[in-house]
């Protein structure tokens, strides 16, 4: 049996501490009652969930949350030779990036080699939301505001409505439901606000809330 604070740390949710204060805030659960602090858990046998999503951790697996830089590729290799994002951890155990940020994006990125939690974070049937800064140019009115709330029209479809907020005249925070390439930017571009700057910081429940744009 193993400590809860320990597996959710492993899982990449936060440092021990910090995910003590998840337990003690009613965030985690353990086979679907609100887990204690001091609970122990088996993880090939008990179900740990942070917010509402499922935690895998098993023996053997490996999971690292990763401050993507600008200028690496969301692979694990790479024709051109540029520098890749499993090029920033250890090479062994063997991991992948769960999703893709694009090269001049930056931001939280998890590379593990769980396929089960890689699924659940991935597949378009459990709606993982994922957050981003977002710096742009001018200002957003809203006009704009209210059509990225609503939904753009992209050339592959209409988007999913999103969560949006103005917390500077040129930056937006957006939360969307879908992964589609460099969709945030295409949105923006969409509403006449390119982006200069993209970080994203949230995955589902897993965050870094040093992460700025």
């Amino acid at each position: 049996m193993i400590r809860l604070q320990k597996v959710l740390a492993q899982a990449g949710i936060g440092s021990r501490r910090v995910c003590e204060e998840y337990i003690e805030d009613g965030r985690v659960s353990v086979n679907g009652a609100i887990a204690e602090l001091g609970d122990k858990v088996d993880p090939d046998v008990d179900v740990v969930e942070f917010d509402g999503v499922q935690i895998g951790v098993r023996p053997g697996m490996v999971y690292y949350l990763l401050n993507k830089p600008t200028g690496v590729v969301t692979t694990a290799s790479d024709p051109q030779g540029r520098p890749t994002v499993v090029d920033l951890v250890p090479q062994e155990p063997r991991v992948f990036p769960v999703g893709r940020l694009d090269f001049e994006t930056s931001g939280l990125l998890l590379l593990t080699n769980d396929g089960d939690l890689t699924h659940r974070l991935t597949h378009p049937s459990f709606g993982v939301d994922k957050e981003y800064l977002a710096e742009v140019e001018g200002v957003p009115k809203r006009f704009a505001l209210r059509a990225l709330r609503e939904g753009v029209e992209l050339d592959d479809g209409p988007t999913a409505p999103a969560s949006v907020s103005q917390p500077a005249e040129n930056l937006l925070k957006l939360t969307i439901h879908e992964g589609r390439n460099r969709q945030v930017r295409r949105m923006c571009e969409a509403v006449g606000h390119p982006v200069v700057r993209l970080v994203r910081t949230r995955i589902g429940p897993l965050t870094d809330t040093t992460l700025k744009a």
